[in-house]
């Protein structure tokens, strides 16, 4: 597997595994065939919301490979994938999904969803971000008035978008900002605690209890979309990686399928989490 040449890879399927996914309703293996099984370094929010609890069942009763997962922060997720720990990513950091691309670690990245970043904080707003035209003016009057904002500080996609937005907004505030170092869920249950402001993932923050003083006060701007993306490691970089069960697994994730699991999965409110984006007209699917 190591010796395949790059562009083979991008497009090679795997027949046997795919082959399944087309396979009747009950898509179990034969009898007596050897178990298989796939590591998936992932962003926090598909794991924290139990979409991969769902998704991993069915890959699982259609494919006979049981998914396994560590949920971690983009970067660190793509880390982990050129360590060779791990056969497949799901990440929503472009830049850094690109820089993956380039070094010839990852291939076959293909989009499967997508929901929207959310600025929230406290209940009365103190700094009157929801009055804000943008993102970054919503950051520009939460700097300007010295209220905390908690940041996740761990190189994950949540933290590299926050970036970008205070780059547009002039640059990080110098007194109230707190970075965590922690995933999504604990960052903001510190935003809660000391009643600040931070950047989160729709589908943490709605899928999430215990939250209680914090609303979104800016959302939805075409700045805040978030692109979630499957990524197979390249086993012409890392021999061990698992590329035919990887390719099986963006195939499903992307199928009919699993489209309907992401676009049907909902918080315990009844909330509607995700968006399935890879059957989308128009879309892109390297976007």
């Amino acid at each position: 597997m190591a010796g395949i040449p790059h562009s083979r890879l991008r497009w090679a399927i795997p027949f046997g595994l795919l082959a399944g996914l087309a396979a009747s309703e009950s898509g179990y293996p034969p009898p007596g065939a050897a178990e298989k099984s796939l590591m998936l370094a992932t962003t926090t929010s598909v794991d924290a919301t139990g979409l991969l609890d769902v998704l991993s069942d069915e890959f699982k009763k259609i494919s006979g490979v049981t998914l396994k997962w560590t949920a971690v922060g983009t970067g660190a997720a793509l880390k982990q994938a050129r360590d060779g720990n791990a056969d497949v990513v799901i990440a929503h950091a472009k830049s850094l999904e690109d820089d993956f691309l380039r070094e010839g670690c990852g291939v076959n990245r293909r989009v499967f969803a997508r929901n929207f970043f959310l600025i929230v904080g406290p209940s009365a707003d103190p700094a009157g971000a929801a009055g804000s035209a943008t993102a970054a003016e919503a950051f520009g009057r939460i700097k300007a008035g010295g209220f905390p904002f908690v940041s996740r500080g761990d190189n994950s996609g949540t933290h590299v978008r926050e970036l970008e937005i205070w780059a547009k907004a002039g640059g990080k505030p110098d007194k109230g900002y707190l970075e965590t170092g922690q995933g999504m869920a604990e960052t903001l249950r510190v935003a809660a605690e000391r009643r600040g402001y931070t950047l989160t993932d729709s589908a943490t923050f709605f899928g999430l209890r215990g939250l209680a003083g914090l609303k979104p006060v800016h959302e939805n701007g075409p700045e805040l979309e978030n692109i979630y993306a499957v990524i197979a490691v390249n086993p012409a970089r890392v021999p061990t990686a698992k590329y035919e069960e990887a390719t099986a697994f963006i195939a499903f994730l992307t199928s009919p399928r699993g489209q309907k699991i992401v676009g049907e999965f909902r918080s315990k409110s009844g909330r509607l989490l995700f968006e399935p984006m890879a059957a989308r007209p128009g879309i892109d699917l390297h976007k």
